[in-house]
């Protein structure tokens, strides 16, 4: 009993030593942000777990500006300068935190999961440039694209309205997959077969289960111990990806699969493999829910005028000019300013030794961040009326360094998102199919919520439906 209250009385004086290092001593102390944040990750965890980080993040800068202390041990920072020093500095910015192990797959890390700079550019090398533009721009691949373009609009176009949430999520799936696996990539506007594989990465919901992860990770091993695992990691694209892996297929030279396993270090099957898969989930998350959101958004009878302007410029050009066309671009620039796939923090520790950033000083092994949701809203000079949709801003010269500098929609520095050019090139095609022929509406019968709802990393429509009505322009 006695030794009962010595172990109660250690533990009492740990924490008030942590308690009075937090509020007298601590760095982080005199950062602007809610008093209690000094004292506990409590609350933040509650958002998280909730949803709410990003929205309440966000409320944070608005009130206490680019700097805000939310947890003993985080920051969230909101400017350009805290973007270039936490992403950028030496070429690919501070080093990942644990966070990213919630993105290994099969037990692997991959590119995307590795946390220090050095292995992230190593594995990098091996396959980034299958996305160069000049990659994504070759004519066999562009015809792929527009292929699976038009194969969306005959989907969405065999009845009065169609789901468009699901449709571009399988034509996001199925243009990816064609430059990881062709060609035994996935056919899932045309083959009913494949539907289950874009069900499972598109309905599934990790908010609770990587948060849990994050912060209780013996409790989640001892669940998997106990019960089947069910996760997507273990489910038929899994088992797709593995069967490309393992067996002798032949893909095309021009795939990653083809880089990864003629790879002169002979890399092993289930790193190949988690790196295909993170990959395939990367394409389908971020560009399929970012088109269902801009189209939604075109399709209110209040962007009839953007949406006639797109067509306008898209009737004047031919297939090929869908690169160089200045309204296109600005629309989808805007939708990532507006809509972007990625809205949450993305976070970062800070080095050995401690840094200053915006011109405060953080000391080491502090979690950092930017979330793209603040960056894109909160300077008003850059971005005047921020919560309007408003393609023209990308238009004017004036202020373009700036706005193009907070566009944070793929990350910045030496690990930004490789897949940037796969997913402008699949966005301009598929609304250059939609717009150039059609004008798009609500359908009377849309009645989900296309709010977004935040995951671990990425947001998406809250209702995971959205019934847009087709009408073809007449000549």
């Amino acid at each position: 009993m006695f030794g009962a209250y010595i172990i109660i009385g250690l533990a009492a004086c740990a924490l008030l030593k942590t308690l009075y290092y937090r509020i007298f001593c601590s760095p982080l102390t005199s950062l602007p942000g809610p008093k209690f944040t000094i004292l506990s990750s409590s609350w933040l965890i509650y958002k998280e777990f909730t949803g709410q980080r990003r929205k309440w993040l966000h409320q944070l800068h608005l009130q206490y500006g680019p700097i805000v202390r939310i947890s003993p041990d985080e920051v969230s920072f909101a400017s350009w300068d805290a973007l270039k020093e936490i992403y950028i500095t030496g070429g690919t910015g501070y080093d990942k935190t644990s966070f990213y192990d919630l993105f290994s797959n099969l037990g692997t890390r991959n590119m995307f999961s590795t946390l220090d700079r050095s292995t992230h550019a190593d594995l990098k090398k091996r396959f980034v440039d299958k996305y160069n533009k000049s990659s994504i721009m070759q004519p066999n691949l562009v015809s792929v694209f527009r292929d699976r373009a038009e194969e969306f609009m005959a989907k969405c176009t065999e009845n009065d309205s169609a789901d468009i949430y699901i449709y571009l999520h399988c034509y996001s799936m199925d243009c990816g997959s064609h430059l990881l696996f062709y060609p035994y990539g996935i056919h899932s506007l045309t083959d009913p077969s494949d539907m289950p594989k874009v069900v499972e990465l598109t309905f599934h919901d990790t908010l609770k289960s990587h948060y849990l992860q994050y912060y209780f990770p013996e409790l989640m091993a001892l669940k998997a111990r106990i019960f089947k695992r069910t996760d997507r990691q273990y489910g038929p694209v899994a088992l797709h990806v593995l069967n490309l892996v393992r067996t002798g297929t032949e893909t095309d030279s021009s795939t990653v699969l083809h880089k990864l396993k003629t790879h002169k270090d002979s890399l092993d099957e289930l790193y190949i493999a988690s790196e295909c898969m993170d990959h395939l989930v990367a394409a389908i998350d971020t560009t399929g829910d970012t088109l269902c959101i801009l189209i939604h958004h075109l399709s209110l009878p209040t962007s009839y005028p953007i949406q006639q302007k797109l067509h306008e410029e898209l009737v004047k050009s031919s297939p090929g000019d869908f690169d160089d066309l200045p309204y296109l671009d600005a629309v989808i620039k805007e939708a990532l300013r507006c809509f972007g796939p990625s809205p949450m923090s993305l976070p970062r520790r800070v080095p050995s030794g401690g840094r200053t950033i915006s011109g405060v000083f953080i000391p080491e092994n502090t979690i950092v961040s930017c979330q793209s949701y603040t960056l894109h809203r909160l300077d008003t000079e850059v971005f005047p009326n921020p919560d309007e949709f408003l393609p023209e801003r990308w238009l004017q010269s004036e202020g373009s360094t700036a706005r193009n500098q907070l566009l944070f929609a793929f990350g910045a520095g030496g690990r930004m998102c490789i897949g940037k050019h796969l997913a402008m090139a699949e966005m301009k095609i598929l609304l250059q199919e939609v717009y150039t022929s059609y004008r798009t509406k609500i359908a009377k019968n849309m009645t989900a919520s296309m709010e977004l709802v935040d995951q671990a990393i990425v947001a998406r429509p809250a209702g995971q439906k959205c019934l847009i009505t087709f009408e073809k322009y007449s000549n």
